[in-house]
């Protein structure tokens, strides 16, 4: 048996409007929540007993999933009265774990898509008798990461977080946030407070001559910590760029589900996906977008890598390009939203309030 914990604690506050009424790993993508695919790829992987960490809106992740029989695996959850960081968080739930001191525990992260082999981590981890394995992959700009470089056999030699000077970049690698721990490492972490596992938890270990494994693997990986970000892993889920055995349909240009409208003469592609109750009406065109539950893209509308909250309204022939609609807001006709531009949840823009200059 191999248990697991998810870490789903973290407010997302990156993403707002996007989280204002829903924690970042239950965000919508490719049709379900982004937790489903993590915790369908895990019992596809072999695990069987997952305990959730929660903390911030934590009481909407167990009427979701339950007790976990629907994904095939047995799932517990664990609630932070106060955040306790990924360390005290990882050190919290494990009170819940069944296995030994020697058993394997993964650990990852509930706001990373990646196609990592999560069988091929675990056997690597006892292959090479390591008291912790951390997935590593590498990054074009590692910067905003925290660097992890290691030997030729594999063995982390240092940890460096989010570098600030090019004489800190020392290696393209960066912790991609999911772990395999031996079950007596996590009980060496300070109990009933906040710990950064990657602060203060790897660096200690390293110091005091534990066995740290970096296991490099070249493979789709997302970090969802902004909009943009959630857009692409949703449209690649649909597309089958990283495959998910939690998608609700075929993979394609769109996803549409069940309740759904979508008008004659209306065009989605991209990898979209239209919510529960959504409607797109005639004349819209819809490439690479998120349209949550009960949204409207109106007549004529243009949206392109956006994402459109529950309930919200875009008029007709508004242009949305990289843009985020907060829940149960309206955006009126005419209107042109680009480059990173937010609508908060509820909030009203009247027709033609934005317009880009056509003017170089």
């Amino acid at each position: 048996m191999t248990e697991a914990i998810l870490l789903v604690g973290g407010q997302g506050t990156r993403l707002r409007p996007v989280t204002v009424n829903t924690p970042k790993p239950m965000v919508h993508t490719a049709g379900v929540p982004f937790l489903a695919h993590q915790i369908a790829r895990a019992a596809a992987a072999g695990v069987t007993h997952i305990v959730m960490a929660t903390c911030y809106l934590a009481e909407v992740f167990e009427p979701y999933f339950g007790d976990g029989s629907a994904f095939g695996v047995h799932l517990e959850y664990v609630v932070e009265d106060e955040p306790l960081g990924t360390g005290g968080a990882i050190r919290n739930a494990a009170r819940l774990l069944t296995g030994g001191p020697d058993s394997s525990v993964l650990v990852f992260n509930g706001d990373i898509l990646t196609g990592l082999d999560i069988a091929g981590l675990v056997e690597s981890h006892k292959a090479a008798d390591a008291d912790v394995s951390l997935h590593l992959v590498r990054v074009d700009d590692p910067r905003a990461f925290g660097l992890v470089p290691t030997d030729a056999h594999g063995r982390v030699l240092a940890f460096t977080e989010k570098p600030q000077t090019p004489e800190e970049i020392i290696t393209d690698q960066i912790n991609a946030g999911c772990y395999v721990f031996r079950r007596s490492v996590i009980d060496t972490i300070p109990a009933g407070r906040s710990v950064s596992v990657e602060r203060e938890t790897f660096p200690g270990l390293l110091a005091s001559g534990a066995t740290l494994h970096g296991v490099t693997e070249n493979t789709y990986w997302m970090d969802l910590g902004k909009p943009e970000a959630i857009i692409q892993a949703s449209a690649d889920l649909v597309r089958g760029v990283v495959p998910s055995p939690a998608v609700p349909g075929r993979r394609g240009e769109s996803l549409v589900l069940p309740g759904a409208h979508v008008a004659a003469g209306a065009k989605l592609s991209g990898g979209t996906v239209v919510g529960a109750g959504a409607r797109i009406e005639a004349g819209a065109v819809v490439q690479g977008s998120i349209v949550l539950g009960d949204a409207v893209v109106g007549p004529d509308a243009q949206v392109s890598a956006s994402l459109i909250g529950a309930g919200a309204s875009v008029g007709a022939r508004t242009v949305l390009d990289a843009a985020v609609i907060g829940d149960a807001a309206v955006v009126g006709a005419d209107n042109e939203l680009r480059a990173g531009a937010r609508i908060w949840c509820g909030a009203r823009l009247p027709d033609a309030a934005i317009r880009f200059s056509s003017d170089a």
